[in-house]
């Protein structure tokens, strides 16, 4: 039996941070079983049903935009937080954890990631590693299961707003979204992660156009 961890969503400028840790045994596993990055959503859904079915525990932490906002804080901090909390759902104490890496510094990662389950109550060791959802099938499936939680989250946005895009502030559908709710509003949605460049530009760019028309 063994425990792999990954997160979902570090980077978009709308919605949470997921994280994700899966106890199963590898052999058990779908064989499609990847990078959530490389597989369509309906894969990723199909596959995330198949490894709940077959892991014999799954820990999911969400990280809100409030929370991501927080000036005390970072992301690599909370990508850890994350990670520990999702773990500490499943782990068992001498349990050995694969990651993936969230830190340029693999070491440093799982230590932090090893501390902060230490917290709970938990003492694990942790592996880290760039790049461990392409390469260990344990955490690509905690991969899967965080961006599955991660686009439901995004589903639930769009129910509420309407088109929101995949969230990402390269998407142009999540651009136009977030103007369009500033000029309509005058502020940024609740879902937005406030302190990210992109809403910074939004705001900008709304307070340039309501000057030039003044």
């Amino acid at each position: 039996m063994r425990i792999g961890s990954d997160e979902a969503g570090k980077g978009p400028v709308l919605g949470p941070m997921v994280a994700a840790a899966v106890r199963v045994d590898p052999d058990a596993l779908p064989t499609a079983v990847d990078d959530s990055k490389r597989l369509t959503p309906a894969r990723r859904e199909e596959l995330a049903a198949g490894i709940h079915a077959v892991a014999k525990g799954v820990g999911v932490a969400v990280v809100t935009t409030s929370r991501i906002d927080a000036p005390e804080t970072d992301m690599n901090t909370l990508t850890v937080d994350a990670h520990a909390e999702a773990l500490a759902g499943v782990a068992g104490d001498g349990d050995a954890v694969s990651a993936d890496a969230g830190d340029v510094s693999e070491s440093r990662f799982a230590r932090r990631v090893a501390a902060g389950v230490d917290d709970r109550g938990v003492t694990v060791e942790v592996r880290a590693e760039h790049g461990a959802d392409a390469s260990d099938p344990i955490v690509a499936a905690a991969s899967i299961v965080a961006k599955v939680e991660r686009d439901r989250h995004v589903e639930a946005l769009a129910d509420e707003y309407g088109e929101v895009g995949s969230g990402y502030p390269s998407d142009p559908a999540t651009r136009a979204f977030l103007r369009e709710y500033v000029r309509d509003h005058g502020s940024l949605p609740d879902c937005a992660r406030a302190s990210w460049k992109t809403c910074d530009d939004v705001l900008r760019a709304a307070e340039q156009s309501a000057l030039d028309e003044f």
